[in-house]
Formats: C-alpha cells, structure tokens, sequence
C-alpha cells in the first residue's frame, strides 16, 4: 500500500477481526481514492470477472450475462455474494454482468463509500464466517483479496462455510496475493494502524479448496505489475460445489487445525493492496 512502511510479520495478530476492522475504518477514503483507478486499468481481473459471472449464469441457467462493465444496479442473473467487498467496486463489475450481486464487509466505512458510489446495490455489514445468508442459496460467492486476513488456521471453516453458502453447483471465485510470508503493513496514508496481509502459495490453496469438498475449474497467476507497486504475484482461483453434492460440509478439514469463529470474521474487504 503507498504511503505505508511493509515488513515481514510473525503469527497473525490473534485479535485480528478488531485489526481488520479498524485498518479499513481508518483507510477506507484514502484507499478508495488511491486505489479506484488501479482496478479499472486491470483487463486481466476485469476479463476474470466476467468469465466468473459466465459460470455463475451457465450453471445457474439465467444466462443473463453481457459483460459491459457498465456500472448500476444488481442484474436478474444467479444470485452471488461479494463477501469482503470493500468500495463495491467488484459488486458493481459483476452486477454490471448481469449478475444479481449483494456486498458484504466487515468495516462501516468502507460500507459508507461503496453504498455512496455505487447507490443502486445493495450492501450488507457482517462477516465471512457468519454472514447471517441461508445454506445452499447462493449460486456464486466471490472472495477478492479478503481472505488474505484471515489466520492460516481458519482457512478450513472458512472454505467450510463458502461451500454451505452455494447450491450443489454454484461457484467460488478467490483472489490472493501469492507467496509465502506474511506481510505487515503499518502506518497506511499516515494513520496509527497495522494489519497483517497473508500471502499464499495458489497450490496448497486449491488443495485446501478439495479438502473442503470443492472441485477447482481455474487456477491462475499474473505476473506482479511492478508500475503499481506490486512485488508479488496475483493468484485466481476458481471452484465449483460438486451438482452431487448434497451434504453439510466439516469446519474441519480432514485433520488441519481450523474452528468456526462465531459472530465475526476477517472479512477484509475486495481489491486489497497488492503489494
């Protein structure tokens, strides 16, 4: 993130969902600022997006798609949630899809300017991990760059939990900084926060997306675009919730470390800092 000092970080923060939360509080119109204009100059995540909302609409049979990056209201298409959605700028992209497209975020602020820019959607405050959405009614969930707060330990009741969302065949769209350390961001635009950003190797991510009981359709990286500070490559993955598939999925996941954090969770929010 510009303006901020990054180093590499020990365990993650364990009050991280109050660090993730007062991070965005205090950055939310300075990012928006800072980062707007980076996201729409992005046609690789742009063209991810889309192809995302084709799936969606493919399996879900609405087939409303039309991929013109207009921004407006939610579409009629298969129902998604963007959980950790940040300014709303990927909701507002997929709605533009013709995707019938909701925002979830951990952090008011950054509610306040995603509901101020993007006036015709719809936008929710709660968390990841318990986002207060039926079982089995989503036909897409996209996670973009909020999954990156989340501790190691919980990435199996979070995969867990995605999957129950989704109806048997619905679609899960992550977006991640790919690496190994953990990358600490202080000071962001001057204000007194830290917060712990996670990066992740996209192999054992799609692994853990197995384990949880998903299919995967796509994995892919871009190579780190060094003009816009970035010094990691970005990693994508898509999966699918078998159309077999009728069970409840285990928090556990099959022998890793993981619990359901009850109430909260690191919902981050979308188009993270990419550094």
């Amino acid at each position: 993130m510009t303006d901020a000092t990054a180093t590499t970080a020990p365990d993650p923060d364990p009050d991280h969902i109050a660090a993730t939360r007062a991070f965005y509080d205090a950055v939310a119109e300075d990012y928006t600022d800072r980062f707007r204009d980076v996201f729409a100059a992005q046609p690789v995540e742009l063209a991810l997006l889309a192809g995302f909302a084709g799936l969606v609409e493919a399996a879900s049979g609405t087939g409303t798609s039309t991929g013109t990056g207009l921004s407006g209201t939610s579409g009629t298409g298969g129902r998604v949630a963007d959980l950790g959605c940040g300014p709303g700028w990927v909701t507002a992209h997929l709605a533009s899809c013709g995707l019938d497209v909701f925002g979830l975020d951990l952090s008011e602020s950054m509610l306040r300017v995603a509901r101020r820019e993007n006036p015709g959607l719809r936008f929710e405050q709660g968390s990841m991990l318990d986002p207060g959405i039926p079982d089995g009614t989503l036909d897409g969930v996209v996670s973009w760059y909020s999954s990156i707060h989340v501790p190691q330990d919980d990435l199996p009741a979070l995969f867990a939990g995605f999957r129950r969302l989704l109806v048997p065949g619905g679609h899960l769209l992550l977006a991640f900084q790919a690496g190994e350390k953990t990358l600490r961001v202080e000071r962001p635009f001057g204000h007194p926060v830290v917060l712990d950003f996670q990066r992740r190797r996209p192999d054992r991510m799609a692994d853990a997306l197995e384990r949880a009981g998903f299919t995967l359709v796509l994995r892919s990286e871009r190579a780190a675009d060094e003009e816009q500070g970035e010094s990691t490559p970005q990693a994508f993955l898509i999966a699918r919730r078998p159309r077999t598939d009728h069970s409840v999925p285990s928090t556990t996941d099959h022998g890793t470390t993981g619990h359901r954090t009850t109430g909260h969770s690191t919902a981050g929010h979308s188009t993270a800092p990419r550094s």
